[in-house]
């Protein structure tokens, strides 16, 4: 069945017109009034719903039954990456969304090549947020990921939440493996701190480690950074 997300509050046995996004999406599967389909709000949950009126750019539905159904992963994991360049952080949000993860946070880093602020910063984060919605409407996720405004890496490290376990992928000699850290933290939530291509500079890693970040690495071979990001995702999310 269709979902879409609703980027208004849904309550069962209401009325409403779609907002624009969904609507268009209902428009180009060609689906008709009486047509069933899936929402969810972001809020828990998804309702059943039925197509009532087909306008030339509305739709109008009917919303039904609540049903509490989750599909979370087991542990809450933020995600702070350097941006990698082109259309890999497209990739890397939409894998990343469909692998549970809690909330991107898009980093610009000493290595990274991504550099975006004011305007394009902002319809970048749009775009990415429509990227993590469409993928959980694919995935069958209820709650959409936060994607947080893209931030210089300093400035977001001053002021990280140090409410969640902390972890920073690292190729340096003797670091525990990522497997070894998900045994001891139960079930406790994580920040993960992952660099863009060529990873985090010296300084950068030292900093991080110095504010609370417990180094990590994800075996001996060299992971292009979406691809190390989101091993991390599958082997702490589970």
């Amino acid at each position: 069945m269709p979902r879409f997300h609703c980027a208004i509050p849904l309550s069962a046995g209401t009325s409403l017109a779609l907002p624009p996004g969904a609507a268009r999406h209902v428009q180009v599967l060609r689906l008709q009034p009486g047509d069933a389909i899936t929402l969810f709000d972001g809020a828990g949950g998804e309702y059943n719903a039925t197509v009532e009126r087909m306008g030339r750019s509305d739709v109008d539905v009917v919303v039904g039954a609540h049903h509490a159904v989750e599909r979370e992963a087991a542990r809450a994991v933020h995600l702070a990456v350097g941006m990698p360049a082109n259309e890999r952080m497209d990739w890397l949000v939409e894998k990343a969304t469909e692998l549970g993860v809690a909330s991107i946070q898009p980093l610009m880093t000493a290595h990274g090549v991504l550099r975006l602020a004011g305007e394009r910063a902002d319809k970048k984060r749009a775009h990415w947020e429509a990227i993590a919605i469409a993928s959980c409407e694919q995935c069958g996720r209820n709650r959409v990921p936060a994607i947080h405004p893209v931030r210089p890496f300093a400035g977001w490290l001053a002021t990280a939440d140090d409410s969640h376990a902390r972890l920073i992928l690292s190729l340096a000699d003797g670091t525990a493996s990522v497997t070894e850290v998900a045994a001891t933290l139960g079930e406790r939530s994580v920040q993960v701190l992952s660099g863009p291509e060529g990873g985090l500079s010296p300084g950068e890693e030292k900093d991080a480690v110095a504010r609370g970040f417990a180094p990590l690495t994800l075996g001996p071979r060299v992971l292009r950074a979406e691809t190390a990001a989101l091993s991390t995702l599958i082997l702490l999310g589970r």
